[in-house]
């Protein structure tokens, strides 16, 4: 088998990318799955969800500048630095030998292994290898793939089914084996091998006039796809090896949430860091949501977990820094003690954080993941004091679960999660078990610049920079958003910045979709914008940005002498101001 060259993963992910509908997107990726070399599924289900097999490997967007110019042969370097990379600039002469997916992941995991005194040369030379055998279009999708910014509409949604359609068996199957084993790369490639190895026979071009070949292809369609089943089912709950988390829907009110789920389990909704503890014996492993091991950093988790008689456990929960009465301190202060390296014995300076368990998934040699809710909220409360679990409370009255969600917004936490009393632990899916509620800030801020798309969002003015009104004069940035925008606002808001655009008359020559870069207006138009909360960043100049930003509507009522002021948002920052529910 020839295998899956770079380009036709490229071509893919443009048609992905340009897609609209779902299930157009699922048969594409399918169908290079189908074609991908045993050594290449792995890196192709990474490539097209925007990550690479190895994480990380030492090269972000701010490197990939210095990386490379000078990277190339020639007097330029390579084709131009990341921006020129992204924009698809024509290279003087093809590329020598076409690049396969192997070939490249093997180069990312070389960049990645390279450590010591000369490793940013060897890097260096090491990226250089690829961008000088790429084309423009394979470099500019290596450049946002570097950069995490491929954007192309292959969620983890898509890419489950499109692997369950490619091994010929239900995307159930494929999301329950992704939840116990943790990465979706493994999980296709062991399943798609399988399927292959059980085929006896390529699928016949000429099965569907021919009967005996449809009853052949037949045949090896169901023993693909029941060899891909079998090994599907082989994936098992391991200690120490962390699963995909759960995740909630969301809803605007208690109310509403309890229109879906009632009775039910009412619970803090903790501003903190996802964390998943595994426990064997003596051993203690602490996980992010993104499956990362941070036991190291965490040495008061692991304290905490040992206390408990269980010989084997692993809990879902949540871990924050707590001011000495209790509250809930910034997420900044949670974030920053749980990206710091502890001393031995050490928590961090004076910043302990406190974990807060609310789910249980195995005690003792039992998997509890398909128990219900209650059975296993039942065995935590037999192994955990009630300082370790999240305080929540089972009703079926709405007012009363509004008065919980109160108190809790009044200590400083996010909000509620309102779950099932009887649904098992769909790790990984965001389903209707669990519904959070938070309140909503919203804020008139000022567009001072739009960026252009790419994607499906190509030839439109998308990502939004937001201002607050200075008091002193002029506005000061607290971040960007291109969420909330439908396609008429995006087209109605391309048109209305072209015209605000700072210099006037400055619009891009020739066809839209070739735009790129940043587009600064005059500071006039007012949008109203929902956020999660304000936090800490070094990014802008008045020190804060919105969390989770979104746009709820432009508000051409307003001039942008009428927007909030950097005051108010101070405010909310200081905890003045709550929030109120949508």
């Amino acid at each position: 088998m020839r295998g899956v060259l770079l380009s036709d993963l490229v071509r893919t992910s443009e048609a992905v990318s340009l897609a609209s509908g779902r299930r157009v997107k699922i048969d594409e990726i399918a169908g290079l799955l189908r074609r991908a070399a045993a050594d290449e599924i792995a890196v192709a289900v990474a490539f097209l969800s925007g990550e690479l097999r190895q994480r990380q490997i030492g090269v972000g967007y701010a490197a990939l500048g210095g990386l490379l110019r000078g990277a190339g042969p020639g007097p330029g370097g390579l084709a131009g630095d990341p921006a020129a990379a992204a924009s698809g600039a024509a290279r003087p002469d093809p590329p020598a030998r076409p690049l396969t997916l192997a070939e490249t992941d093997s180069v990312f995991a070389a960049i990645g292994a390279a450590a010591g005194p000369g490793s940013q040369a060897e890097r260096r030379r090491l990226l250089g290898t690829v961008f000088a055998r790429a084309s423009a279009a394979e470099q500019s999708f290596l450049t946002r793939l570097l950069a995490g910014e491929l954007h192309q509409g292959a969620l983890e949604g898509v890419m489950i089914e499109a692997v369950a359609r490619a091994a010929g068996v239900d995307a159930g199957e494929v999301r329950r084996a992704h939840l116990l084993g943790g990465s979706l790369p493994a999980v296709a490639e062991a399943a798609l091998s399988a399927a292959r190895t059980a085929r006896h026979d390529p699928p016949a071009p000429d099965a569907a006039s021919d009967p005996d070949a449809a009853g052949h292809q037949a045949a090896d369609d169901a023993a693909a796809a029941a060899a891909a089943l079998a090994v599907l089912r082989a994936f098992r709950l391991e200690v120490g090896r962390p699963l995909r988390p759960m995740l909630a829907a969301s809803a605007p009110t208690v109310a509403t949430a309890f229109e879906r789920v009632c009775p039910a389990a009412v619970e803090w909704k903790i501003d903190g860091i996802r964390i998943q503890v595994h426990r064997q014996g003596p051993e203690v492993r602490v996980f992010t949501r993104t499956l990362d091991d941070i036991t190291a950093r965490l040495p008061e988790i692991t304290r905490a977990v040992l206390a408990s008689p269980a010989g084997s456990l692993v809990l879902d929960g949540e871990a924050i820094a707590l001011d000495t009465d209790g509250r809930a301190r910034p997420f900044q202060v949670t974030a920053s003690r749980a990206g710091t390296q502890a001393a031995p014995g050490q928590e961090g300076p004076d910043v302990p954080l406190t974990p807060f368990f609310f789910d249980l998934l195995h005690l003792d040699g039992r998997d509890l993941a398909d128990e219900p809710a209650t059975v296993r909220h039942a065995l935590m409360a037999e192994v955990l004091p009630a300082g370790l679990r999240v305080p929540r409370l089972v009703t079926g009255e709405v007012a009363d679960a509004e008065a919980f969600f109160a108190d809790a917004v009044a200590r400083g936490h996010e909000g509620v999660l309102v779950k099932s009393l009887d649904a098992p632990y769909a790790a990984g899916r965001r389903g209707s078990e669990w519904i959070k509620v938070k309140p909503r800030h919203t804020l008139d801020l000022v567009v001072l610049a739009a960026e252009w798309g790419h994607g499906r969002r190509r030839g439109w003015l998308s990502n939004l920079h937001l201002g607050a009104r200075d008091p002193a004069g002029g506005f000061v940035m607290l971040g960007k958003t291109f969420k909330g925008l439908t396609d008429e606002m995006l087209r109605w808001q391309t048109e209305r910045f072209l015209e605000l655009a700072e210099p006037p008359g400055r619009r891009p020559a020739g066809d839209l979709t070739d735009a790129r870069g940043v587009l600064r207006v005059r500071p006039e138009m007012v949008v109203e914008i929902a956020f999660d909360g304000v936090q800490a960043s070094p990014r802008y100049p008045g020190g804060l940005a919105l969390r989770f930003a979104r746009v709820l509507r432009y508000r051409p009522d307003k001039q942008a002498a009428g927007a909030d002021t950097i005051d108010a948002v101070r405010a909310i920052w200081e905890g003045r101001v709550s929030g109120v529910p949508d």
